[in-house]
This record gives C-alpha cells, structure tokens and sequence, in this order.
C-alpha cells in the first residue's frame, strides 16, 4: 500500500549541491527532507579529486558555515600539476606551495562533511525517484521504485544528469560530446606502483596528444585515480566486455599505440576493475520558463564535461544561492525561485561554455602547447 508524507521542502539526490542545499537551509533554522537513490552513504565509491574554487565552491561551504572544516580537509601538495606528451616529455611542471586559490579535497570526505553537518534522518536512503508530476498550487507529488510517495510545496531536482524531475520543465536531455573516459586506480602508489607514482607527480598529471589523454591525480589515500579520455563514437564503449579487465585494458590501450609505456602502465597496472563512462552536456544556456514550485541545480540544470572543473563547484554555489533565496523571500517561494534561476542561468552558461572549450583545449590540435599557455598565462591587471 502506497503511503503518502508531505514535506516542505523536498530536495531529490544526495549529492553535493542538494546536500549543500539542505545544509544552508538548516543554518537559517528551515528543514527540508532529501532522498537519495542509493541504499547508504557508502553505498559506493564517491570518485575523485576536487578543486574548490574561490569564486563558487569556497563561497557556497562559507555560507554553509562550513568553511574551517573544509579547510582541514585540503590535501598538501595536491595542487601540483604535470603536464606531458605522449612520449613521457614534459613540458609543464608547478609544485603546490600552499598558497593556491583551488584546494584540493577528496570528494568523499567533502561529502561526509554536509552529510555529517544535517540533523538525523534528513537524508532517505534507497528512495530511488521514478516519476513526479503537478498535483496543483504549486505543490508535486514524487514517486519512488519502493512504492511509497511524498508530496512537497517546493520540490527541487538534484538528481544529476538524467533528472527525474526536469521533464517538469524542460524537455531538454544531454546529448553524448563525443568524448568517452574510462576510470581505474593505483593502489598505494609510493610502494606497488612508484614508477607511476613519479610520472603522476603530487597532484594533477595531463598526457595529450592525438584527441585523447590520460590525466590523474594522487589521491590524499596515497593511490591514483586515472581518467582515460578519447574522442570516439558514442558505441566504442559497448563494444569493450568491462566485466573482462584485461580484455577491457587490451582494447583501451589499442587507443594508444605509439604512447610511452610509462603511461599506458596507469592503465595497463590498475589494481580496479575499469569503470567505463560516457560523457554527455545539457547545451549551452539550458534554460526553462519559471514553474511554480519546483527547480533544478547542478548536473540536473547545467551537465556538462568536466573540462572546466566546474560541476561540483555549481553545483554547491546552486545550493547555497537557493538555500540564501528561500531564506531571504520567507514565505514567498516564487520570488526566492525567481531570485535564484535569474542568477543561476547566466552563471551555469558561461561555465558551459568554458566547458566545451576545455574539451577544443585539451582534445584538440597542439593541446600540449595551448594547456601550457593557459597554465602560465599571467592574469590580466583590472585598471
């Protein structure tokens, strides 16, 4: 028998920004309920590295009073950063001295923190989102696979790339950028692996050439995390049986022929099963009509590659800046959405936009020379 819990504010996906979402709301003393697909918080593997941004991410963990326990989080040395080609050369190198502007924290750890920051029972696990729909007055209904249902005054999509609330709306869905990445790690770098770990270096590592890369970053657990990147046809990931690592790695590195086998190694010797995944954009300046009662934030209002490193950084700025809104606009929701979408829209398409050049950047003719040039460029002086 289906059951029925009213709720306020309901947030769907347990990600950092619906999670950052809740966090600014309980600070200005508003409950709201989130439910998550997954059956706990460690459910699985939270991924990598993440740059915290000055301009979005460290504002929004500022507003969520979170900013001194961030800061404990931060990995020394993790904004050193190599830059290769595809024989090993290098032609980049700056070592982290501190005083970065984009700290590096492990994504997992940053996320127990807003977890660890909510009141009990805030977050419902293993309420997988299958449908939502308009019930009137601004208020939704949203339906979950175990058969239970909530109703809500604001409902918000924080459900990632294949939204279950977008189609409220928009009709928009990602579209594949013609870039494929496939994922794995080096256990304990220093002591199983420290040919890699040398060539890796403390932080981020980028090898370009010929549309394709491998990029990683030492995670704060002493492994490396590996992203392989090619531009490819959208079924080339089908075609690999990933249930078969070796045979996965062969038809992975068959991508790389003429590469230096110090890099094809932080494939060829991953400790993990290869993790395939396609990677898919909303199109630039994705925007939608004001509905009375719901949004979106992050991946559901904006997805896009991760060539900008921006996704996690809006996605919390989302959260916080709607958090701020409905807090500011109390008891007037459609003014704090309005609020909140007319700064969101401009912001999520410049980011965007930087985005798909990140792709031209790296993928593209000469990226060696032009991430060189974007690393070392000197700002330019405001008069």
């Amino acid at each position: 028998m289906t059951t029925t819990t009213h709720h306020s504010i309901a947030i769907v996906g347990a990600g950092l920004g619906g999670l950052t979402l809740a966090r600014v709301l309980h600070v200005h003393g508003i409950e709201a309920a989130v439910f998550d697909l997954e059956g706990g918080r460690h459910a699985r593997s939270q991924g990598g590295m993440l740059d915290i941004h000055e301009e979005n991410g460290q504002i929004a963990l500022d507003a969520a009073g979170l900013y001194a326990s961030f800061r404990a989080l931060v990995h020394a040395g993790g904004e050193a950063c190599r830059v290769l080609d595809k024989h090993a050369a290098v032609h980049w190198e700056e070592f982290d001295d501190g005083n970065g502007d984009r700290p590096e924290v492990d994504r997992g750890q940053l996320r127990d923190l807003l977890l660890d920051s909510l009141s009990e029972g805030t977050v419902h696990w293993g309420r997988k989102a299958t449908g939502a729909r308009a019930i009137g007055d601004g208020r939704h209904e949203v339906t979950f696979a175990d058969g239970e249902a909530i109703t809500c005054d604001l409902l918000v999509g924080a459900d990632g790339a294949w939204s279950r609330i977008r189609p409220l709306i928009s009709d928009a869905r990602p579209t594949y950028t013609g870039l494929s990445f496939i994922e794995g790690d080096l256990l304990d770098a220093d002591v199983r692996h420290p040919a890699s770990a040398a060539v890796v270096g403390g932080g981020a590592f980028f090898a370009l050439a010929d549309r394709k890369g491998m990029m990683a970053h030492r995670q704060t657990d002493g492994s490396l995390h590996v992203y392989t990147a090619v531009q490819i046809a959208e079924d080339w990931l089908d075609g690999i049986d990933f249930t078969d690592n070796e045979t996965a790695k062969a038809a992975v590195l068959q991508q790389f022929e003429g590469w230096d086998d110090s890099i094809k190694a932080l494939v060829t010797d991953a400790d993990t099963p290869l993790v395939p995944r396609k990677i898919n954009a909303l199109p630039v300046g994705h925007r939608w009509d004001r509905v009375p009662g719901v949004t979106l934030l992050g991946d559901a209002a904006h997805v896009m590659s991760p060539f900008a490193g921006e996704g996690a950084n809006l996605a919390m700025l989302d959260g916080a800046e709607l958090g701020q809104a409905i807090a500011t606009h109390p008891g007037d929701l459609e003014k704090a959405l309005s609020v909140y979408e007319e700064a969101l829209f401009p912001r999520s398409a410049q980011k965007a936009q930087e985005s798909a050049a990140g792709i031209a950047l790296c993928l593209g003719p000469n990226p060696v020379d032009g991430l060189v040039a974007m690393f070392s460029a000197i700002p330019e002086e405001t008069a």
